[in-house]
C-alpha cells in the first residue's frame, strides 16, 4: 500500500480542538452515557422562525442558481448599511462587501490575500485556534502576544508593540473574545488602531459576538479605526441569529482587497449558498430582529450570571465574559509532572463526569479550560455543579 504523505503546504496544520471535543462528546451519548455537552461554540437556540419562513419563499421563488461570487448586491447593500451605522459615516459601499460560506472563511480569504512568507502577524493570545492555523496556511507566522490576567487576558496596545519586530505586517483583533468572553473597550480598541495606523499594519478585526454584548453594545473597529484603508472586518449572523449551520459570514475591506479576495473565493468555493444568502438578508432586515437578539442575550446573561455566582462562591479563578457565551477557567499551574492542567481536567471532567469543556491548550494557554454556555440552563448548572466537584483550582 502507498503511503500518502501529505504537501509542506498541510504538513503543520492541527484539527480545531473544539470539533474533536464535540466529536468525542457525540461519540460518547452514542455509546449511552449522558453527556452534558459545555463544549460547543453554538448558540442552542433554533433560527428565528421569520427566517425560516423567508429562506422557505425563496427557495419557492427558485432561489437555487449561482450568484456573484461576491454575493447576491441587497445583503451586500444590507451589510454596508449596517457598517455605516457602525462607522458613522457613508464611505462603506456594496463594493467594499464579500459574502462568504462562514466568518471562517472570510477570516481565511483575508490572511491568505494579506499575508505570506516572511511576515509576522501578532494574535492577542489566548485566541481562536484557527488564527494562528490560517496565518501559518498563508506561510506566514503568527505570534502569540499574551494578556494580563489582570486584564481579563486581553492585550493592550504597549503589548503589542513589545511583540512587534520590522516582520510585523498586521493584527487579528477578536472582540468579545473566544475563549475568555472578554469585550475591549472602545478606548482598549482606540488605542491599537492608533497603534497599527502608525506602524502601517494590518488590523483584522473578528467581530462575529459583537451583538452578545452584556453591558452595552460592543465596540466595532470600524467607529474607532483611524482609517479604513488597512482594516479588514469579518462578521456573519451564525452567533447573533443561531445561524451556524446556514455558513454565512462576510468581509468589509479596502475595494482593491475585495477584489483580491473575491479572485481567491472564485477560484476556491465561488458563491454562498444562494438559499443562505436569502435568508441572511432577511435576518438583517428583519422587523424584530433586535428582539430577536436582545432575547437571546438575555437568556445568555441569566445562565452566565448563575454560573459565575456558583463558581465565584467555590473561589473558582473565572474570566467574568462581558459578552459571547463562554467562562474561561483556571484548572491549575503548570509543572514538571503536569505541564498542562487544562487538557488534564478536561480529560478526566468527560470520562469521569460526563461534561464535555475544551482544554485551554486549544488557544494556547495550558492552564485554562473554556466552558461554553450556549446550552440549556439546566444542563450548565448541572456541568459548573460537576466541574466544581472535581475541585478546579
Amino acid at each position: 500500500m502507498t503511503l500518502i504523505a501529505p504537501s509542506a503546504n498541510i504538513a503543520g496544520l492541527k484539527e480545531s480542538a473544539t470539533i474533536a471535543v464535540s466529536a468525542r462528546a457525540k461519540a460518547l451519548r452514542a455509546a449511552g452515557f449522558p453527556i452534558i455537552d459545555l463544549g460547543a461554540g453554538e448558540p442552542d437556540f433554533p433560527t428565528p422562525q421569520f427566517v425560516v419562513e423567508e429562506a422557505h419563499r425563496a427557495l419557492d421563488a427558485g432561489a437555487t442558481r449561482y450568484t456573484q461570487v461576491e454575493g447576491i448586491l441587497p445583503l451586500r447593500e444590507a451589510i454596508a448599511t449596517r457598517a455605516n451605522d457602525l462607522r458613522g459615516s457613508t464611505a462603506i459601499e456594496p463594493a467594499n462587501v464579500v459574502v462568504t460560506t462562514g466568518t471562517k472563511q472570510s477570516l481565511f480569504n483575508a490572511c491568505f490575500a494579506l499575508f505570506g512568507d516572511g511576515d509576522e502577524v501578532l494574535v492577542p493570545t489566548p485566541g481562536w485556534p484557527s488564527y494562528y492555523e490560517m496565518i501559518a496556511l498563508a506561510r506566514a507566522t503568527p505570534i502569540a502576544v499574551r494578556g494580563a490576567r489582570e486584564n481579563d487576558l486581553k492585550v493592550t496596545a504597549d503589548d503589542l508593540r513589545r511583540a512587534a519586530t520590522s516582520r510585523t505586517r498586521g493584527v487579528v483583533v477578536n472582540s468579545p473574545c473566544n475563549p475568555t468572553g472578554a469585550v475591549y473597550s472602545k478606548s482598549e480598541l482606540a488605542d491599537i488602531a492608533t497603534l497599527a495606523a502608525e506602524r502601517g499594519w494590518w488590523i483584522v478585526s473578528d467581530e462575529i459576538y459583537r451583538e452578545i454584548s452584556y453591558n452595552g453594545p460592543a465596540t466595532s473597529m470600524l467607529s474607532v479605526a483611524p482609517s479604513l484603508d488597512t482594516l479588514v472586518v469579518v462578521d456573519g449572523v451564525a452567533k447573533s441569529f443561531a445561524m451556524t449551520g446556514w455558513r454565512i459570514g462576510w468581509s468589509i475591506a479596502p475595494i482593491a482587497l475585495t477584489r483580491s479576495m473575491t479572485a481567491l473565493q472564485s477560484q476556491t468555493t465561488s458563491n454562498a449558498a444562494t438559499l443562505s444568502q436569502h435568508a441572511s438578508l432577511a435576518a438583517l432586515n428583519g422587523a424584530t430582529s433586535r428582539a430577536t437578539i436582545d432575547a437571546m442575550v438575555s437568556q445568555f446573561k441569566d445562565r452566565r450570571d448563575r454560573a459565575l455566582a456558583m463558581l465565584r462562591e467555590a473561589d473558582v479563578d473565572v474570566i467574568e465574559p462581558g459578552g459571547a457565551f463562554y467562562l474561561f477557567v483556571h484548572a491549575g499551574r503548570s509543572s514538571h509532572d503536569d505541564p498542562e492542567p487544562g487538557s488534564t481536567f478536561a480529560k478526566r471532567l468527560l470520562e469521569e463526569a460526563h461534561v464535555a469543556v475544551v482544554p485551554g491548550v486549544a488557544f494556547r494557554t495550558p492552564e485554562w479550560v473554556r466552558m461554553s454556555y450556549a446550552a440549556p440552563a439546566e444542563q450548565v448548572v448541572e456541568g459548573v455543579r460537576r466541574m466544581i466537584a472535581r475541585r478546579i483550582s
